[in-house]
This record gives C-alpha cells, structure tokens and sequence, in this order.
C-alpha cells in the first residue's frame, strides 16, 4: 500500500482573539507556530454574543485592501481564509436578510483574494427555521428552504471561484433553554449534509467539520469521515469535548436535552436543571493535548483522513474552558500552542533537524481578478 505523506498545515480560528488587530493577530500565530488564519469577519450590528470577533472591514473593502492583505500573509508566511457563522434560513426575518447580505460581502472579498485558486473559502453556518420545524415534515421544509436560500447564493460564489464551506455545530444553545429543541443549524448531521449536495450538487460548497460537536452526540467522527465524501472537506475543526459523567446525565438521559423548570421544585426533586443556554447535553469543550483526555481517538481520525487524502488545513478552534474561556490571553495561546504540538507526529513528517516539521508550500498568488460592486439578496 503506497504510503501517504503528511504535511497538512495547522492554523488558527481567530475567533478566540476578537480583542486582537490584524497585526497582533499576525504575530501571535506566528508565535503559536501555525501556519494560517481562519479570519473570523462577524457582522459588527449583529445578534451573536458568544463570538464577535471582526479582522476586516467588510464595508470598505477594496481590491487595493486585498493586495494588502495577501502581501501581508505571504510576509509572515501564512495563509488565510474567512469566516461567519449565523443564522441564514431562520430568527428574525430582517437579521436573516443582513445575514444574507453580510455572507454575499465575504464571498465578495474571498474572490479579491483569489478564492479558490488562493484556497480562501468562506466560512457559515445555515441555521434552521423553527417555525417551518414544529410543521408536518418540518425537516424537510428547512431543506427545501435551505435550496432556496442557497441555490442563488452558491450560483453567485460558483461564478466568481470562491466555494462556501458549512460548519456542523448544531448550535445546542442557539434558543433559551426554556425551549426543548437544541437542533437549530441544518448541517449539524450527516444526514442533513449529505442531503444538502444532492439538493444543490455544485462543487462550491462543502464542510468545515468539527468532530467535536459529534462527540457529545455520541457519535464516532471516525465513523462520520468513513460515510462523508472526502472531496467536500475543506477543513477540519480542531476543538475536543469531554463527554461529563455527571449526576445530571442520569438524571436527563442522552437522547433528549436537560430541561428547564421551575426552579424551585428541580431544588425540591434534586434534579439538576440548565445553568445557561448552552449546558444542555453534559459535555465540557476542550483542546486535544491541553488539560487533559477527551473522548475521541485523535490518533484514528487523522489516520483515516490520510487515508483519504484529506489534505487541507486543521484548524485550532479554541473555545476550552480551561483556556480561551479564562479570559486570560496566555492561557489562551497556551492552548493553541499545546494543540499544535498534539497534532504534529499525525499531521506532518519527521524532519531530521526539526524534529515533526511543516514543509512549506506555496505562497499566495496575487489575483488577475476585477473589482465587482457589493451585491445584496434581492438583487441575485
């Protein structure tokens, strides 16, 4: 069997360092020993208060900015994509438009960078409507509303060689947790991905897949990647979840999420309820390599996506308890770095003066691509 080489680069979602400019950003990468960012390019005016990290400005951006840029990353050697994650299909109907028109500007900006030929992706998610959930059929509705969202979207971001990648978080506290359901983005399955390309079968669009968020479902991402279409992986997420052996998972089971009551009668009963809308399903985030075990076989994954030629970036998606959830910023990068050095022996070759090293590739080209005005939903 012909072996296969190893030399993915590893980089970093800067969503952990929305407190950092572009320059700091730069150099503590550098300092991290990454060798890309995943910009996160969140809408300033938007609803989300978990991530508001923004590294572009997105309203202004101009193909001489974009010149800019990518001198900047080829400078410090590294590579780049964007990214922002909101709801696209659901809430609030006037948000989900800006949502839409915010994703449409990304793209816009990927294709100044050279998209695809640049490999700058750009990253969302899809979300889910709720209304059309409680329906009769109300997966599939979100699906068939899913095409036509997206349909116009991917046609535009096909036309102008940039490809859309979903991330798979079910985004468990995206509702209070007075709600029962905790399912509210589309692609947050399997199913519903695989689902999705053969609804709009165009090669511009693909995945971002986290296996964490599998994990706490009790799932194998082992066993994800092994049923997944290695050519829509784009890019892997690396972030860990500790599955909790606690009270309260007893209590609530795991097929179904811990539910709010009163709380006075859960103190009465000795039932544990949600202390915020996110501690749902009895599972700590975490960085592979950093403070701990996890409960996934790394070593296993990243095999089986050799394997598979899987030969895009891993990116370091820190939200750790015990480390971007500190608010210390050393803490911070302390996570990042030790994660790097979790991956090195399964992501890149043994180098005999360097011990497991990256071998360089290319640098960003410089795009023969014109200037096109920002365009907007209603106009696709």
């Amino acid at each position: 069997m012909k072996a296969h080489k190893r030399n993915n680069p590893i980089w970093v979602m800067s969503s952990a360092f929305e407190k950092l400019t572009l320059p700091e950003l730069v150099d503590t990468t550098l300092r991290i020993g990454a060798q890309g960012v995943d910009l996160c390019v969140f809408r300033r005016d938007g609803t989300r208060q978990d991530h508001t990290a923004t590294h572009l400005d997105y309203d202004h951006f101009t193909a001489d900015m974009a010149k800019a840029l990518i001198d900047r990353f080829n400078t410090a050697n590294l590579r780049l994509s964007l990214g922002a994650f909101e709801n696209m299909i659901g809430g609030d109907p006037g948000e989900r438009i800006k949502n839409q028109n915010h994703l449409l500007k990304l793209i816009r900006i990927a294709h100044l960078l050279g998209g695809d030929g640049n490999d700058v992706k750009v990253g969302t998610f899809v979300g889910y409507n709720h209304e059309l959930g409680v329906q009769a059929d109300g997966f599939q509705k979100n699906l068939d509303e899913y095409k036509r969202v997206f349909a116009p979207i991917i046609r535009y971001a096909e036309d102008l060689g940039v490809t859309i990648l979903y991330e798979n978080c079910p985004m468990e506290g995206w509702r209070p947790s007075s709600y029962t359901a905790t399912y509210n983005n589309l692609p947050g399955v399997l199913a519903a991905r695989k689902l999705m390309y053969a609804l709009i079968p165009s090669a511009a669009h693909g995945e971002i897949y986290d296996p964490s968020h599998d994990v706490w479902q009790h799932t194998d991402p082992v066993d994800v990647m092994a049923q997944t279409d290695i050519s829509r992986v784009h890019r892997i997420h690396v972030k860990a979840t500790r599955n909790l052996k606690t009270d309260a998972r007893t209590d609530w089971g795991g097929m179904y999420p811990m539910q709010l009551v009163d709380a006075g009668l859960a103190e009465r009963a000795g039932v544990a309820i949600p202390a915020n809308d996110w501690d749902r399903h009895h599972y700590e985030a975490m960085l592979p390599g950093f403070g701990g075990s996890d409960s996934m076989d790394w070593r296993a994954f990243v095999d089986l996506l050799v394997t598979k030629g899987f030969s895009g970036p891993y990116e370091i998606e820190n939200e750790a308890k015990n480390s971007k959830d500190t608010g210390n910023l050393a803490a911070t990068i302390q996570g990042y770095e030790a994660a790097v050095k979790f991956l090195a022996p399964m992501v890149w070759e043994l180098q005999e003066d360097f011990g497991y090293a990256y071998r360089n590739g290319p640098a960003l080209v410089q795009p023969a691509v014109r200037d096109i005005p920002v365009t907007t939903i209603d106009k696709l």
